[in-house]
């Protein structure tokens, strides 16, 4: 049976000081804050691709700048894509190419 992992709190975050080696906190359902030597946190999200059935790492972005609230809102919608049966890697330069095609369609 899989282990319950507890939800991190912003206190706990903020708390998490580096240490010689990265180490992981984890929020559960496979949302992972890596905290590495020289103090910066960043989000990732395991997750096993859907035709492939390989682990893979998908990173968010950094803890201040994302915060946990929209870390977990994130993978609710990476969630969504795996239930479709979509890799979210191979997804994201889609979306990055569609948003940018439209900041340029009507920023000129």
């Amino acid at each position: 049976m899989a282990k319950l992992v507890p939800p991190l709190n912003d206190t706990q975050i903020k708390n998490a000081k580096p240490q010689e080696k990265e180490y992981n906190l984890g929020d559960g359902h496979c949302l992972t804050l890596r905290i590495k030597p020289n103090g910066t946190k960043l989000w990732r999200f395991n997750y096993q691709r859907p035709i492939t059935n390989q682990r893979a790492n998908l990173s968010f972005g950094k803890y201040p700048d994302l915060s946990l609230a929209k870390a977990r809102a994130k993978i609710v919608a990476v969630r969504e894509l795996l239930a479709d049966g979509i890799d979210p890697k191979e997804h994201r330069p889609l979306l990055c190419s569609i948003s940018s095609k439209i900041y340029f369609k009507y920023s000129t």
